[in-house]
Parts: structure tokens; C-alpha cells; sequence
């Protein structure tokens, strides 16, 4: 009977530590660009959103893309969404590659920023979940989808 109970217990404690949900993505990093942007990811992973914020204790979209950019690549870029709208040049969602800026248009006058990785994901801060990974294939990022930016040729 004791053995039924510590199997019973010892798959209680094992069972609630799977019940945690982690995201989970192949790493089919095709260069250095996109492993330094899964390490950046790593390290922000579930920092929660926050207005204006740019540390660990919370960050907003713009925040997180210009200190990726800052960290991964030592390349300096603007605070906002609207002046991060205007750097580099302009190229079409299908010649996106790792490491562009992607930029969606969510409301009449509100925008949201996000770095691209690979196949059609892209890391950025949600104001719901905070840091994580999302699909240019979800309906809302397709809906909301505005513009590309090429930053640098970093590949």
C-alpha cells in the first residue's frame, strides 16, 4: 500500500510541473542572426508588458525591439514605434528574413513592433502575454500586418 502511495505522489509531483506551459519552437536557425535573436528571446522570455518600460521588471514593444537590436547586435534605434517606422529601407513581407523589424498597424492611431526570426514567427511583447513568439499566420498579425523594415544586412 505505501508503494501505491509514493507512486501516486511521486506522479502528483511530476504531472503539476508539466501543467506549466512553455512555448516551444524548433530551432531551424539558419545563421548567426537568428541564434542571436532565439538567445535575446531566451533571456526576455514572459517579461511581463509594460507601458514605456524597457528592463526585465516589464517592457513595451518598441522598448524590447531596440534593446534586442542594442544587445544581439550593437545597433542603436529609435524608442517608438512610429520613429522605428522610418529606419532602414523598406521591403516586401516576402523578402523578409531574420532579424527585420516588422510593424503592424492596430488601431487608427496605435502601432506595434516586433523582430522577425523564421518561418513566418517573430518575437515581440505582447500587452497580454509579454515577451514571446507569434506567426505572421495568425489572422490578427495577418489583419494587422503594416510594413517590413530591413535594418541592416545582418545575414
Amino acid at each position: 500500500m505505501k508503494a501505491i502511495y509514493f507512486l501516486l505522489l511521486f506522479s502528483l509531483i511530476f504531472s503539476g510541473c508539466s501543467t506549466k506551459i512553455v512555448q516551444k519552437h524548433s530551432l531551424k536557425t539558419k545563421n548567426s542572426t537568428s541564434l542571436a535573436l532565439y538567445d535575446e528571446y531566451k533571456r526576455w522570455y514572459k517579461t511581463p508588458y509594460k507601458y514605456g518600460g524597457v528592463s526585465k521588471d516589464g517592457v513595451d514593444c518598441s522598448g524590447f525591439v531596440q534593446s534586442v537590436y542594442r544587445n544581439a547586435f550593437g545597433v542603436r534605434i529609435p524608442r517608438t514605434t512610429k520613429e522605428q517606422s522610418k529606419i532602414g529601407y523598406l521591403i516586401s513581407k516576402n523578402s523578409t528574413d531574420s532579424g527585420d523589424v516588422l510593424l503592424f498597424k492596430t488601431g487608427y492611431d496605435s502601432f506595434h513592433s516586433a523582430i522577425y526570426l523564421e518561418d513566418g514567427n517573430f518575437i515581440h511583447s505582447s500587452s497580454k502575454y509579454g515577451v514571446m513568439i507569434s506567426n505572421l499566420n495568425n489572422p490578427y498579425w495577418k489583419r494587422t500586418y503594416w510594413q517590413s523594415r530591413r535594418v541592416l544586412n545582418l545575414n
